[in-house]
C-alpha cells in the first residue's frame, strides 16, 4: 500500500508541474504581449542611416498611441544602413508615405520609432518596404559641434 501511495503522490506533483508550467506559459504570452503565429501583425521594413540605441522590442508609435514594436534591428551589408523590421498592428493601416522617425522619450530616455501620416491612398502591405525615414539625432555629435565649437573625433 505504501507503493500506491508513492505513485499517487508522484501524479500529483507531475500535474501540480504541469499545469505550472502552461500557466507560466500563459502568463509569458499575455503579459508579454508575444505575437504567437504572426496572426496579429504584419511587418513592413525601413531603412535607416542611423538608429543608435534602437532595440528589438521597441515601441512604434503614431500620435502617441504605441501600434506595434521592432521586430529586428541589423545592418543591410549592401546598402550599408541599419534595417529595421516593424510589426505593426493588422487594424492599423499606413500610407505609403508615411514617415518614420526614430525619437527618444525623455531626455536620456529608450529609443522608439514615431510615425508621422502620410497622404496617399496607396498603403503598405506586409512585407513592403517604407522609403521616408529620419534617423536618429547623434547628442554627442550636436553638444560637441555647439557647445565646444569643433568636430566630434
Amino acid at each position: 500500500m505504501g507503493n500506491a501511495k508513492k505513485k499517487w503522490v508522484e501524479f500529483y506533483v507531475g500535474l501540480f508541474v504541469i499545469v505550472g508550467v502552461l500557466c507560466s506559459g500563459y502568463l509569458l504570452v499575455v503579459l508579454g504581449d508575444l505575437d504567437i503565429g504572426g496572426g496579429k501583425t504584419y511587418r513592413i521594413e525601413a531603412y535607416f542611416s542611423n538608429v543608435a540605441g534602437l532595440k528589438n522590442g521597441a515601441t512604434i508609435e503614431m500620435a502617441g498611441v504605441e501600434i506595434g514594436r521592432v521586430a529586428s534591428v541589423n545592418l543591410d551589408t549592401k546598402k550599408l544602413l541599419a534595417r529595421v523590421v516593424m510589426g505593426i498592428h493588422k487594424e492599423v493601416i499606413l500610407a505609403e508615405d508615411v514617415i518614420a522617425s526614430v525619437k527618444t522619450s525623455g531626455i536620456i530616455g529608450d529609443k522608439y520609432i514615431n510615425l508621422s501620416p502620410g497622404g496617399s491612398d496607396m498603403t503598405l502591405e506586409d512585407g513592403d518596404t517604407l522609403f521616408n525615414t529620419e534617423s536618429a539625432i547623434d547628442i554627442e555629435s550636436l553638444v560637441s559641434k555647439y557647445i565646444f565649437n569643433k568636430d566630434p573625433e
